[in-house]
């Protein structure tokens, strides 16, 4: 099974509101509002649509990924960065590769597009196998409370996090889903 992957197209906006509300609707670590955070993210300025992507096989839309530019806030420079979220697949098509290569190809996208770097809030024991490591590790921080575990980032060139540290700023769209 190889689904295609592509870029999401406003057509497949109710599929994905859908898909998204399944896909975390058993999750105990949801606040189970993903798919509005979505569409809230969609109607922001920043939305870059490249990086808004779906996982399509047999005519079925079976996951979905977003990254969303936000910045890390070091000494008096904004340095440009990407958020990891959503990420999800249709709980039928789980644990088959489906969120594995929607995270890798994002990863090519967001690099081709010039981001050196991707935040994710996350299940700890999923997004290391990308590369991921705890930004407490590399004194980035949150502007909320969330356990050290489970915030983490990743250098898409190497070396890009040498030197940088500092808070994470999301957009308005982010914190108010």
């Amino acid at each position: 099974m190889h689904p295609t992957l592509r870029q999401e197209t406003p057509a497949d906006y109710p599929l994905v509101h859908s898909l998204i509300e399944r896909a975390f609707r058993h999750d105990p670590h949801s606040d189970h509002r993903e798919q509005f955070l979505v569409r809230a993210l969609r109607e922001a300025a920043t939305f870059i649509p490249e990086l808004s992507l779906v996982a399509e096989l047999n005519q079925a839309i079976v996951g979905y990924i977003l990254f969303t530019p936000i910045t890390i806030d070091h000494a008096q420079t904004r340095i440009p960065s990407l958020a990891l979220a959503p990420v999800c697949v249709a709980p039928d098509f789980q644990r088959q590769g489906i969120g594995s290569a929607l995270i890798e190809t994002g990863h090519r996208i967001a690099t081709d597009l010039g981001y050196t770097t991707v935040i994710v809030l996350g299940h700890k024991d999923y997004y290391p196998r990308f590369g991921y490591e705890r930004c407490v590790d590399h004194q980035i921080t949150m502007p909320f409370a969330v356990a050290d575990d489970y915030c983490m980032v990743k250098e898409l060139t190497p070396g890009a996090l040498t030197h940088i540290h500092g808070s994470v700023t999301y957009p308005k769209a982010f914190l108010g889903a």
